[in-house]
């Protein structure tokens, strides 16, 4: 086995002589927010960049359009490791979930990675994962094989406060609701009328008093996106759309159908009728991140300098297709803080901070640790076995699903 010093110091140099590209990257995928499955623009220049670090790009993965795959062979037969990257931002609020420093962490160890290749085994593909905020690429991904022949999956979220191995995430559908009734003048002619809006309000009225016999873990919320169009007109038409988590899936499973049923007694109250439409892709499975790789992943943080933290139970957790990647391969989704002082994520605050100096030159290093874990995974055999031998554990007691 080639000297691991040696292979170290060469991934981190490649990274470091393209520090300046690499910002370069993230703030001009910050400067044009695309979302979910729109991101052409950013997977263009990410593409682009890979291609110029000698990868071999297929555009269009799995007949996703914004999604792509990035590869690079070693000198003999190995596993396959997996880096990944996700660019799509939220409506309204852009990058206030950081996806171009995700895209600039995953391409950064990437391209670490690739500067050492021809003399590891194996290969590394960085694949492209679009529509992580509720469109479920990852998902999609799965589905359409993108992850048959990966041996370990990789990426990197950032956060604030503290930098994290992984943490748990909850498990979540995102659902559509819909009213229809029949409309009439809301003063002349009430009796004539059928109001959709009451079957939405009537099923927020479930939804609160289903919470209070609900796990401390779940959550339940949702918003209304149509509910009628003037004041004086019953509407016939109402809908919103809701989100269903819990920390396991099976759980999360039970409250949706108890979500459901609330909304098949508001329509039933209300006299109208009801369409409940589950988005599949958007179901998010939760995390179970992998030991043996977080550790080696937290190995390399603290020899960079870099301080990491245990998750704790009470840890504020949201959901995320990874969670879906775990379920089926070991695989990694750890934290880095891009500040010190707290700040909310999805918020205006968090996008102006992950285009800041301070939140590049972290996330850099959480790359560099990144790309030396992934040369672990292909240089020592022992990382993998290790990390198998956790994952068939745990999909013997049921805690993962492993591949179908």
């Amino acid at each position: 086995m080639s000297d691991p010093k040696a292979l170290a110091h060469r991934a981190i140099k490649a990274i470091d002589e393209r520090r300046d590209a690499l910002f370069a990257l993230s703030r001009a995928i910050h400067a044009k927010p695309e979302l979910a499955y729109e991101e052409r623009e950013a997977a263009l220049r990410i593409t682009e960049f890979l291609e110029g670090a000698g990868f071999a790009v297929e555009r269009g993965y799995k007949n996703i359009e914004t999604s792509y795959r990035g590869d690079a062979k070693g000198r003999s037969p190995g596993p396959t490791v997996a880096i990944l990257q996700e660019y799509d931002a939220l409506a309204e609020i852009g990058h206030a979930c950081g996806h171009n420093l995700i895209a600039m962490i995953g391409v950064a160890a990437s391209v670490g990675v690739r500067a050492v290749m021809e003399q590891l085994p194996g290969k590394l593909a960085a694949i492209g994962t679009p529509a992580e905020e509720g469109g479920g690429g990852k998902v999609a991904l799965i589905r359409a094989g993108g992850f048959d022949d990966v041996d370990a999956a990789m990426m990197i979220h950032p956060t604030s406060g503290r930098s994290l191995a992984g943490r748990h995430s909850l498990a979540s559908n995102r659902v559509m609701v819909e009213f229809r009734g029949k409309s009439a003048h809301a003063a002349s002619q009430p009796d004539l009328g059928i109001n959709a809006l009451d079957g939405v309000l009537q099923l927020f009225n479930n939804v609160n008093a289903m919470r209070q016999q609900l796990r401390p873990d779940a959550r339940v919320h949702g918003i209304i996106t149509n509910g009628g169009s003037a004041a004086n007109v019953i509407p016939e038409y109402a809908a919103a759309r809701f989100s269903i988590r819990a920390l396991d899936r099976r759980y999360q499973q039970e409250v949706l159908r108890r979500f459901i049923a609330c909304a098949e007694g508001a329509s039933k109250a209300t006299g109208t009728k009801l369409t409940v439409t589950v988005n599949e892709n958007a179901g998010y499975e939760n995390m179970v991140f992998s030991t043996p790789l977080a550790d080696r992943w937290s190995h390399h943080m603290r020899s960079l300098g870099v301080q990491v933290f245990e998750a704790r139970d009470d840890e504020r957790v949201g959901s995320t297709d990874m969670g879906n990647v775990m379920q089926v391969l070991p695989a990694i989704h750890p934290y880095i803080a891009i500040s010190q002082e707290p700040i909310p994520g999805h918020s205006t605050a968090f996008r102006e901070a992950v285009v800041q100096q301070e939140a590049h030159e972290n996330a850099l290093l959480a790359a560099k640790a990144l790309a030396l874990t992934a040369i672990d995974v292909l240089a020592d055999p022992d990382v993998l076995r290790k990390a198998r031998a956790e994952f068939e554990e745990r999909r013997a007691r049921g805690i993962v699903k492993g591949r179908s």
